[in-house]
């Protein structure tokens, strides 16, 4: 199912040669990892059965964060962005929201421009750490 909030891209590369390739990958691009959540072991952890991997690396760009900060600080709502890597069809899916689009929820002024240099380096971040 296509979500156009959503942008997603595919590998081959298992889960966690995936994880790993992303976090060498956002820190090459100025993004430094804030966390990393391994939601299937997490679950297990607390008694819930969920037998799919999914991962979540939480990622922020310091210098970005604090231009749209400094505009609006209920935009930390938001932050740090969450890329998401789970199986889907024999695959290994990167997804994330769009930059873009949630920061066109709040109402400021040049948000805009900075969500979309995110966006843009996002996308760089996950082509490349999908590349075989």
């Amino acid at each position: 199912m296509s979500n156009p909030l959503l942008i997603i891209r595919t590998t081959t590369q298992p889960v966690d040669a995936a994880c790993a390739r992303l976090q060498e990958v956002s820190t090459a691009h100025k993004f430094g990892v804030q966390a990393y959540h391994n939601l299937r072991e997490k679950m297990e952890l607390k008694g819930v059965a969920f037998g799919r991997e999914c991962r979540v690396v939480e990622v922020c760009n310091p210098q970005q964060a604090a231009i749209v900060l400094g505009q609006d600080i209920e935009i930390s709502t938001v932050l740090p962005c969450r890329i998401s890597v789970y199986e889907e069809d024999g695959r290994t899916a990167l997804a994330t929201m769009k930059p873009t689009a949630m920061l066109g929820m709040f109402n400021a002024a040049g948000a805009a421009e900075t969500a979309r240099a995110v966006e843009d380096a996002l996308v760089r971040i996950m082509d490349e750490t999908c590349r075989d």
